[in-house]
């Protein structure tokens, strides 16, 4: 196991954490429920302890998912019955964290009332995967968020089921809480979802290309994305890269904040283009400005959540590839990543965006949904993304790499992702 940027927190050995944006109406990012799953000798008994987990992400995880959270939001954190009868909860700040109780949490007299002091002592608390159940109203007058798992209501019939799902608000009502709509998958149920009088969404819609007809991919853009392929190129010439950095103060600017971050360890402040590329090596600012170019192709919440993903995908594929007994290339599995999402970024299909970009047939196929080595690498991303632990296990199995080993790498990559897109954000207005 590699890790090229030669520091890896300790945290990142300790448990393994993953975040969902939740969105307001606006698609403004509302806040991050933390997901996660512990690591090392847990997982043999199928990770099946919350308890465990949870006191985790408290220990460990929640610093570390919360690092570059913008003013005012929030992250949800899922409470089992033991550590809600503990107070666990009050080891967090109750202006970030929101107190997410599990939907298999009975509601009997203690739960209610360690629920009930929670709330007194100004804690956000949320109901998890609320289908409508009558057992689990007994905290709807305590809580403050009720998440309702859109899917599950819907059911197969998907928006033809939408007279349950209003029903299901039409009972909520007069409590008075917030609607959270979880496992949100497409543009029209988040459309559905905010008629019926919802407020927060969390799903993957967010992710999904929503096609303007009509729309065209942009000279400027074109460029942006031709320019994206050929830094993967490993005889990129660096001259090129110092002339277009010199040519736009925005990316000057954005350089010197990164090179002389803390993290990058420089002691002397470094004022000069041609010194920051000596520093930094050709392929550290090839990364660096890869994800550049992705934050200014999508501007915007949403578009800013769809870069982190794809950059976090691209990171966590890139040592994925380092780490495989195989000899694959990181280079390209971090392209591959970063290009997963280029029809949602754009708003045309990925068929079109592929028509203008030189790439291996082999990646092309991968990126329009065609079964191979690269959209396997792309479907496990996916299975992490989506928590689904079985899927991550059995697929791991096949190159071979320890579920643990991959974890670390995962939360590794959250990390990198974090860092290095602060520093492409800061000065996108200059």
């Amino acid at each position: 196991m590699n890790d090229t940027t030669g520091t890896a927190a300790p945290a990142a050995e300790a448990v393994f954490v993953a975040r969902q944006p939740i969105f307001d109406p606006k698609m403004n990012v509302w806040g991050y429920e933390l997901l996660f799953r512990a690591t090392g000798e847990a997982r043999s008994a199928q990770v099946t302890d919350a308890d465990m987990a949870t006191a985790k992400v408290i220990a460990d995880g929640f610093l570390l998912a919360s690092q570059g959270l913008r003013p005012g939001q929030r992250t949800l954190i899922n409470f089992p019955r033991t550590l809600l009868l503990e107070n666990f909860a009050f080891a967090l700040p109750a202006d970030i964290a929101v107190v997410e109780i599990l939907e298999d949490v009975q509601p009997d007299e203690a739960v209610l009332a360690a629920v009930g002091e929670l709330k007194a002592a100004g804690y956000t608390l949320a109901m998890d995967d609320f289908t409508g159940e009558a057992v689990l109203e007994p905290f709807l007058p305590l809580v403050d968020i009720i998440k309702v798992d859109v899917l599950a209501v819907l059911g197969p019939d998907g928006l033809e089921g939408a007279p349950r799902l209003r029903e299901v608000v039409r009972r909520l009502e007069h409590h008075g809480c917030r609607l959270l709509a979880e496992k949100v998958e497409d543009n029209a149920v988040f459309a559905l979802c905010r008629e019926l009088g919802f407020t927060l969404f969390q799903g993957y819609f967010f992710a999904r290309p929503e096609i303007i007809p009509g729309r065209k991919i942009a000279a400027s853009e074109l460029a942006k994305l031709q320019l994206l392929q050929e830094l993967g190129s490993p005889d990129f010439d660096v001259k090129r890269l110092a002339e277009i950095i010199q040519r736009d103060p925005s990316l000057t600017y954005r350089l010197f904040r990164y090179i002389n971050s803390v993290g990058m360890g420089v002691r002397q402040k470094v004022e000069s283009v041609t010194r920051a590329i000596a520093l930094l090596g050709q392929r550290q600012l090839a990364q660096w400005l890869r994800v550049v170019i992705m934050s200014d192709l999508a501007p915007g919440n949403k578009g800013r959540e769809v870069t982190f993903l794809s950059v976090h995908r691209g990171r966590f594929l890139e040592l994925m590839a380092e780490s495989c007994p195989a000899n694959y290339s990181p280079e390209t599995h971090f392209l591959l990543g970063l290009f997963s999402l280029l029809d949602a970024m754009l708003g045309v299909p990925m068929g079109q965006v592929l028509e203008n970009l030189p790439l291996d047939e082999t990646m092309k196929a991968a990126l329009a949904g065609k079964s191979n080595d690269y959209r396997f690498c792309i479907d496990l991303a996916l299975a992490y993304e989506r928590n689904d632990w079985p899927q991550v296990d059995s697929m791991l199995a096949i190159p071979g790499v320890p579920p643990e080993e991959a974890d670390v790498l995962y939360t590794q990559a959250l990390e990198w992702t974090q860092g290095i897109l602060g520093s492409a954000e800061q000065g996108q207005a200059c």
